[in-house]
């Protein structure tokens, strides 16, 4: 047996053999796995995209064969979600494509000499208001579109006046 000091208490659990404690590592946070850049992770990842529609298509045909209630209420949940992502792409897409845009004007007038001007985000959601108007007045919903903003922003007015039994 080993010979201890008695001057120093003895553990009551002795280890051996030294246990090398896993690292765990999430790639998200790691330097190991790079800096993401959104245009390369969509280039390298666009091959999800047909395979997405095509899962889109076999979901719809389901849908239209299903009988039961309760298997259609979650295909119909199911599509509903798949078509919403597919939108926000889009969208994201969009805004992308802008920024790029103004990006590039920036640069063109840097090379010929000028100052370049930086929009604020104010000014970059009021372009991005002006072209949803654009976009619905193309298609015919500005009106039922401003409808509804009306609408409520009527409720919102009613909410904030002092009631009638105060009074």
């Amino acid at each position: 047996p080993l010979e201890m000091s008695a001057k120093k208490p003895v553990p009551f659990l002795r280890r051996v053999v030294p246990v090398t404690k896993k690292v765990q590592r999430d790639p998200r946070f790691d330097d190991l796995s790079g800096e993401y850049n959104p245009e390369i992770f969509l280039k390298t990842y666009s091959f999800l995209d047909s395979i997405k529609k095509r899962e889109k298509e076999m979901i719809q045909k389901q849908l239209k064969k299903c009988r039961n209630v309760e298997q259609k209420e979650k295909l119909q949940q199911l599509l509903r979600r798949m078509t919403q992502q597919e939108e926000e792409q889009k969208k994201r897409q969009k805004w992308r494509e802008r920024e790029l845009s103004l990006k590039r004007q920036q640069r063109e007038l840097a090379q010929q000499g000028k100052k370049p001007f930086f929009l604020k985000k104010s000014e970059k959601r009021k372009l991005e208001l002006a072209d949803k108007y654009a976009e619905l007045k193309r298609s015919g919903k500005l009106e039922s579109f401003l409808n509804k903003k009306r609408k409520r922003n009527a409720i919102k007015d009613k909410r904030r006046l002092p009631s009638q039994k105060s009074l």
